[in-house]
């Protein structure tokens, strides 16, 4: 019985030592400094007609779509980068040509240091240029549609940077003002044309340098469930010439999401650049996507 006891109440002081050892706190991972979020959308349009009276073209278009954040903060160090880059093709029955719908390449890169506030000591960086080659399309004497290529990679390419101030509430929600910007327009020389014709650089020549003011604003906001709005602005002044005519870049993506892979998305972009053309140029893509976040 003396046996028994002793080992029971060996048994209760051991448990009760592991009862009062510590657990071991979980602290907060403080070494993730980058937050990622992406998404790529594939959007499909397909019409044919047969003995339609009221007139029609069958045509067979696609668009695919890829919007990637990698962003880094830490204690008062931030650092933003966006890629946005799309690619679509149309294919009529009448046209010997599969034709661009879309083609773009841009990164968009912001570093900042705290100032005080919400305002942060800057550098930034935006790349732009296309991916495939772009043509002007047109008849012969026979009527019969030809092309002649007027871009391409890196032709127009554009480069713009330059230290700035940095406003930043949030991720959604930002403005950056850079008084000295570099800019420079990069084209293949081979396709220059006369009188500066070929995106403001002369004849002969690969490179036009501006130094300007540039300013920036990003705006995301959800307007009801499912529903976001997502506002790219970007504005430039060159100090060494025609400072009164502004460049102009904005972009609205507007995506209603109808599940988790479905999404209804809704793309305008207008560009005003008195370089490439005296006018506004326009782009919209709308349509039913299947979409992929990562």
């Amino acid at each position: 019985m003396k046996k028994t006891l002793l080992a029971l109440l060996c048994v209760f002081g051991m448990s009760n030592a592991s009862a009062q050892e510590k657990v071991p706190e979980i602290l907060p991972d403080t070494t993730q400094h980058w937050t990622t979020k992406g998404n790529i959308s594939l959007l499909f349009n397909q019409s044919n007609f047969s003995n339609w009276q009221s007139g029609g073209e069958n045509n067979l278009s696609g668009n695919v779509g890829v919007n990637y954040d990698f962003n880094y903060k830490k204690s008062e160090w931030t650092w933003d980068n966006k890629i946005i880059a799309s690619y679509g093709v149309v294919k009529t029955k009448n046209s010997p040509f599969e034709k661009k719908t879309d083609d773009r390449f841009e990164l968009n890169s912001l570093f900042g240091k705290k100032a005080f506030g919400y305002w942060f000591y800057s550098v930034f960086l935006n790349f732009k240029t296309q991916m495939t080659q772009g043509y002007v399309y047109g008849k012969d004497v026979n009527g019969t549609e030809i092309r002649s290529e007027y871009t391409d990679l890196l032709s127009p390419g554009y480069l713009t940077f330059g230290p700035g101030m940095l406003w930043k509430k949030s991720d959604n929600l930002k403005f950056n003002l850079a008084p000295a910007t570099s800019k420079i327009t990069i084209v293949d020389k081979e396709a220059t044309l006369p009188n500066e014709a070929y995106f403001g650089v002369k004849e002969g020549e690969s490179l036009r340098y501006e130094l300007g003011f540039y300013a920036s604003g990003y705006y995301k906001l959800v307007i009801m469930a499912n529903v976001s709005i997502e506002n790219i602005l970007g504005l430039y002044s060159n100090y060494l010439e025609d400072s009164q005519n502004v460049d102009l870049d904005y972009q609205m993506n507007v995506v209603l999401k109808i599940n988790r892979y479905l999404t209804t998305n809704i793309a305008l972009q207008t560009i005003y650049d008195d370089n490439a053309f005296r006018g506004f140029q326009t782009r919209q893509v709308f349509g039913v996507a299947v979409n992929y976040g990562f």
